[in-house]
C-alpha cells in the first residue's frame, strides 16, 4: 500500500495508479469468527469493542466484474460497527455466510475474519471489467447500500430489494482499511473542499436523513412543520436539523447537555430541550411506562413552539418511542429508522389510531437519494458533523466512544492518511462555505 500511496500523494496519473500492483494483503480493523461468542452472557453496556476489533492484515480478496479497489484515505464509525464489535444483536458472521450462499462472488465473504465499516472516502486504484463509470485516480465517498440490478423490486427502489444489505456490516471488506472492495453503484464523487475524514464521515447518516426527511419513499417535511429531533447532535440528528432548517421547517432538537445545546445553537436551531435537565423518566421500570412524562415532554414542546410536532424524527427506539408517538400531533408521522436503546418497542396505540397518527420504518437510502445528500454536501449546502478523529489502530477506542455516548456528531478514522487535513481540492470553495461552518462540530468536540 505503500507504494499506491506515494502514488497518490505525488499527484500519480490514473493510468500511472492503475499500473501499480495491488497487495496481496492490507492492514484492516475486523472481527474474528472464533471470538463471536465472547460477550455471551455480559450485557450490553459491558460488552466492550476495544476487546473485538483487531488490526492487522488480511488477505486481499479478488475483485468482481462490477468492483473496485478503493485505497481508503479515511473512515468512520457508525452504531452498526459497534454493534458488530459487540456480536449484538446477533453476530454479523451469519450474515456473511448467508451472503456466501447467493452466487460464487459472493462466497468470497464467508472468511474467518469480518472487516469492518460502512463509510469511506478514499481514490480508486483498480475497476472491474464491467466498471464503465469509474477510474483509477478518481476520488470518491463510498456509500453503504450493497444491492444488485437482478431484483425486480430494486428498480422502484433499491432499498426494497429483497437482497438489499449493508456494506461493511452485512458484507465484508469494509471502509476500516487500507484497502475496501466496493461495488461501483456505491460510489460517489468526494466533496472537493473538505479532507479526507469530513469527506468519510457523511454518507451513512447524512443519507439516511435525507431518506427520512426528504424523500417520497418516506416523508417529505413542508415549509412551517415542526419536527423532534431526538439526538439532534448526534451523527443521524445533527444532519437532520440542517434540513429542517435549510427547508424552512421548525426543529425541535433534543440533547443531553448544554454543550451540545451550544452547538446547535451556533448552527441555527432555536428551540432545544436538554432532556438530562428536564431529568425525564419515560419508565417507571423496565416493564412500565410513564405517560406523565410523556406529557410532560408535549407541554415543554408547546412552551417552546406553541403547538405540537408535526413530525418525530425518531432513532433511539424503545427508550423514546410511546413518547414520539404521544407527542406528535393529531395527523402527524413518527419516523424511525432505528432502535439503538432497544429493538421492542411500546406505545398506547390509543394516541396512535384515535389521533390519526402514522408511524413510518425508513432503512438508509437508494443510490439516487445517497447521490442527492452527497451533492449537497458537495454544494455546501449541508456541512459535516465530524467531532473527533482516530487512526486506525485505535478503531476499537473510537467504537467504543460511540457505545457509551462520548461523542457528537461523529467519529472519523484516518486510514491511509497521514494526519488531519489532508485531500482538500478546492480550498477557494472551502473558504466560501465558511470554515467554521464546516469545523464546528469538531471545535465544539
Amino acid at each position: 500500500m505503500e507504494q499506491i500511496l506515494e502514488a497518490i500523494n505525488g499527484g500519480a496519473s490514473g493510468d500511472e495508479i492503475a499500473a501499480l500492483p495491488i497487495p496481496e494483503s492490507y492492514r484492516a480493523a475486523h472481527l474474528l469468527r472464533s471470538e463471536q461468542e465472547m460477550f455471551e452472557g455480559v450485557e450490553s453496556s459491558e460488552r466492550d469493542p476495544r476487546k473485538t476489533v483487531h488490526i492487522g492484515e488480511v488477505p486481499t480478496p479478488e475483485l468482481a466484474p462490477d468492483e473496485v479497489y478503493v485505497a481508503v484515505m479515511a473512515s468512520a464509525i457508525n452504531f452498526n460497527t459497534v454493534w458488530s464489535a459487540n456480536y449484538e444483536p446477533v453476530s454479523t458472521f451469519g450474515a456473511l455466510d448467508r451472503l456466501a450462499r447467493q452466487s460464487e462472488w459472493s462466497a468470497r465473504h464467508a472468511q474467518d475474519y469480518h472487516v469492518l465499516g460502512s463509510d469511506a472516502s478514499g481514490v480508486v486504484v483498480k475497476v472491474g471489467s464491467a466498471v464503465r463509470a469509474w477510474k483509477p485516480g478518481d476520488r470518491v465517498v463510498v456509500h453503504c447500500n450493497y444491492v444488485d440490478d437482478q431484483d425486480p423490486q430494486s428498480h422502484d427502489d433499491a432499498m426494497m430489494a429483497s437482497n438489499e444489505m449493508i456494506w461493511g456490516y452485512e458484507t465484508n471488506f469494509g471502509g476500516l482499511a487500507d484497502l475496501a472492495v466496493v461495488r461501483a453503484n456505491q460510489l460517489m464523487p468526494k466533496p472537493a473542499h473538505l479532507s479526507w475524514e469530513e469527506a468519510a464521515c457523511n454518507a451513512l447518516v447524512n443519507s439516511t436523513s435525507y431518506r427520512m426527511l426528504l424523500s417520497p419513499n418516506s416523508y417529505q417535511i413542508k415549509q412551517g412543520e415542526a419536527v423532534l429531533i431526538w439526538g439532534a447532535s448526534g451523527g443521524l440528528g445533527g444532519y437532520a436539523a440542517q434540513y429542517c432548517l435549510n427547508g424552512g421547517a421548525t426543529p425541535v432538537a433534543v440533547v443531553s447537555s448544554d454543550a451540545k445545546a451550544d452547538v446547535l445553537r451556533e448552527m441555527g436551531v432555536e428551540h432545544i430541550i436538554n432532556r438530562k435537565t428536564q431529568g425525564y423518566q419515560f419508565w417507571k421500570d423496565e416493564n412500565t411506562q410513564d405517560p406523565k412524562e410523556w406529557r410532560r415532554l408535549g407541554k415543554d414542546i408547546r412552551d417552546l413552539i406553541g403547538r405540537d410536532v408535526d413530525v418525530v424524527f425518531e432513532h433511539p427506539g424503545r427508550q423514546t418511542f410511546g413518547a414520539s408517538v404521544y407527542v406528535v400531533g393529531r395527523g402527524g408521522s413518527v419516523i424511525t429508522c432505528a432502535a439503538t436503546s432497544g429493538y421492542m418497542l411500546e406505545f398506547d396505540n390509543r394516541h396512535l389510531w384515535m389521533r390519526l397518527k402514522r408511524i413510518i420504518g425508513s432503512h438508509f437510502a437508494n443510490y439516487w437519494e445517497a447521490w442527492q445528500a452527497n451533492q449537497l454536501i458537495c454544494d455546501g449546502r449541508i456541512q459535516p458533523i465530524l467531532s473527533a478523529v482516530h487512526d486506525l489502530e485505535h478503531t476499537g477506542e473510537a467504537a467504543y466512544q460511540m457505545h457509551h455516548n462520548l461523542h457528537e456528531g461523529k467519529i472519523g478514522v484516518l486510514c491511509l492518511a497521514e494526519g488531519e487535513g489532508q485531500g482538500i481540492d478546492d480550498p477557494e470553495f472551502r473558504e466560501k462555505v465558511g470554515e467554521d461552518k464546516i469545523t464546528l462540530f469538531r471545535r465544539a468536540g
